[in-house]
């Protein structure tokens, strides 16, 4: 891997494996209590300018289990580029820790802080990109599946940040994907063109609609998020107004594969993006999709954190 995590776009498809199989081979260890301090005596600072419950205890559970700390910053404390400029924060902390997770609004903040940090720099989530997610969400369909290359995923809804990851982590390694976003809130063109090159290699297959229903057809998973992330709060009710035909229901998954998996990133807004009776139903793998996020990410932290020296 490279010495940041800011985006999929910046992993080839063998970094996307060897994530996958070192948080599936850090998963078996912990179930049988043979965890390695791969980290021991090593700090992370964590930044959060957004809340988050999984984002904030996968990665300070991840670093107790290898060995090392977390240390949580929140937004009072740094107010990125307010109470100090990027670059001072970036530089001050690397003298203090041996890598920096950002949970913030600005993608544009965590590249800066890539840019002047001299320890690693881990994307925990931006307006633009959320790679632990996606690659946690690799992981959980690798297990339930046995295999990425040639299913089909499809994801439905708004055209946001885990949209973009899917779509990016997806074509790198041979799972054909389609997504169905309603007119105007498609994923950006440039991360679209990026799938389908990345999949002109894997030999899978890109789609995007605005028709949920043929996203869904035949899909071996199909993926929602909510509709109005944090800081979209003050358009609320026009996108529920929007995005009613693009809810997960089981009139839905009648489309999909019989043996479908469904998964959401959580938090989820039930009775919105997905019903209950389908993130409760037997397909739903929901709760083991969060799991991961703790194991992917150990996988993460120790392959940027335990090569330095």
């Amino acid at each position: 891997m490279n010495k940041h995590l800011i985006s999929i776009a910046d992993l080839s498809p063998n970094d996307v494996q060897e994530v996958i199989d070192t948080a599936l081979r850090l998963k078996g260890e912990h179930a049988t209590g043979n965890d390695e301090p791969l980290l021991s005596g090593k700090t992370l600072g964590m930044i959060f300018e957004k809340p988050s419950l999984r984002t904030r205890v996968s990665f300070e559970i991840a670093m107790l289990q290898l060995g090392g700390h977390a240390l949580y910053l929140s937004p009072n404390e740094v107010q990125l580029g307010v109470r100090e400029s990027i670059p001072d924060v970036a530089r001050v902390l690397s003298r203090y820790v041996d890598g920096i997770m950002v949970r913030t609004f600005a993608h544009s903040n965590v590249e800066e802080l890539a840019r002047y940090s001299a320890v690693p720099v881990i994307n925990g989530l931006s307006d633009f990109s959320h790679p632990c997610q996606a690659l946690g969400d690799l992981l959980t369909i690798r297990e339930k599946k046995g295999k990425l290359d040639g299913l089909n995923l499809a994801y439905v809804g708004d055209g946001n940040n885990v949209a973009h990851s899917l779509l990016l982590a997806a074509s790198k390694v041979g799972m054909n994907i389609s997504v169905a976003t309603p007119k105007g809130f498609e994923c950006q063109p440039s991360v679209v063109q990026k799938a389908k090159e990345a999949a002109l290699s894997s030999g899978s297959r890109v789609l995007t609609t605005n028709s949920a229903s043929e996203a869904v057809q035949g899909a071996d998973i199909v993926y929602t998020d909510v509709w109005t992330s944090m800081g979209q709060e003050s358009e609320r009710e026009k996108r529920l107004a929007v995005f009613v035909p693009y809810r997960v229901d089981v009139d839905l998954l009648g489309h999909a594969s019989p043996d479908v998996l469904v998964m959401h990133c959580l938090p989820a807004h039930r009775g919105e993006e997905i019903t209950d009776e389908v993130m409760d139903g037997d397909h739903s793998i929901v709760f083991d999709q969060a799991e991961n996020r703790l194991h992917v990410q150990k996988a993460i932290l120790a392959l940027l954190m335990g090569k330095r020296t």
